[in-house]
C-alpha cells in the first residue's frame, strides 16, 4: 500500500468513526461517510467494500479505545480497592475524550449484541483471572463476597450514566457546562468511595 493509499484509507476510517458514532450502523449512510472524507462514493467503495466491513472496523476501534487499559487494570497485580478507584478514573477520561462513543456502543448492543461480545473475546477481557482475585480476597476476609458480574456491572454503569444521561442531569441538577465537568471530576473519587465501602467487610 503506497503513502498516498494509507493516507486516504485512513481519512475515510475517521471519516466513518464519525459518522458511525454520531448515528449508529442503521442511520448512517455510505455517501454520508465519502461527503465527509471529501472524496466520492466510489472510491469509498474502493477501500472499503461495503457497509458492513467499514463499520466492523469502526466498531472495533472503538472498542479499543474503551477496554484494552481498562482490562489491563483489572488483570493488574494489584489489590482489588487499589484497581477500582485507577479503573473509575480511566474510564472517565476516556468518555471525557470521546463523548460519543458511550451511547454508540450501548445503541449497538442493544442491536447486535453478539458483535460486541465476539469482540470482547478477541480483546481478551479474562473474567476468570477476575473472579479468582475476588475468591482470594473474600476468603482473605479483605472484601465480602461478590459476584464479579456485579462488581464489573457496578463500576460500569456507575460511571457511564453520567455521560449517556448527561442532558437530563444538566437539567435536573441546573448545571452549565463548568459544573457537568466538576461533577463528572467528582464521581472519580464518589465511585471507588461507594463501590469499595459496599465491599468492606460488616464489622
Amino acid at each position: 500500500m503506497t503513502d498516498l493509499d494509507h493516507n486516504t484509507e485512513q481519512q475515510i476510517f475517521r471519516a466513518a468513526r464519525k459518522i458511525f458514532t454520531l448515528k449508529g450502523y442503521n442511520g448512517a449512510r455510505m455517501q454520508e461517510i465519502a461527503d465527509e472524507a471529501g472524496i466520492n462514493k466510489a472510491l469509498l467503495h474502493y477501500y472499503f467494500r461495503n457497509k458492513d466491513k467499514l463499520f466492523e472496523g469502526v466498531f472495533r476501534d472503538v472498542l479499543k479505545t474503551l477496554f484494552p487499559g481498562l482490562t489491563n487494570i483489572l488483570t493488574a497485580d494489584l489489590p482489588l480497592f487499589e484497581k477500582i478507584p485507577l479503573f473509575v478514573s480511566q474510564y472517565i477520561d476516556i468518555l471525557t475524550n470521546n463523548p460519543e462513543i458511550a451511547g454508540f456502543v450501548l445503541y449497538e448492543l442493544r442491536l447486535n449484541p453478539q458483535r460486541l461480545v465476539g469482540n470482547l473475546r478477541d480483546i481478551g477481557i479474562d473474567m476468570d483471572l477476575i473472579r479468582s482475585q475476588i475468591e482470594s480476597e473474600v476468603a482473605a476476609g479483605i472484601i465480602r463476597p461478590v459476584k464479579p458480574e456485579h462488581l464489573i456491572a457496578n463500576l460500569i454503569s456507575m460511571t457511564i450514566f453520567p455521560f449517556i444521561a448527561r442532558p437530563v442531569l444538566m437539567s435536573i441538577a441546573g448545571m452549565d457546562e463548568a459544573h457537568y465537568t466538576k461533577f463528572i471530576e467528582e464521581r472519580k473519587r464518589i465511585v471507588p468511595e461507594t463501590i469499595i465501602q459496599s465491599l468492606k467487610p460488616i464489622q
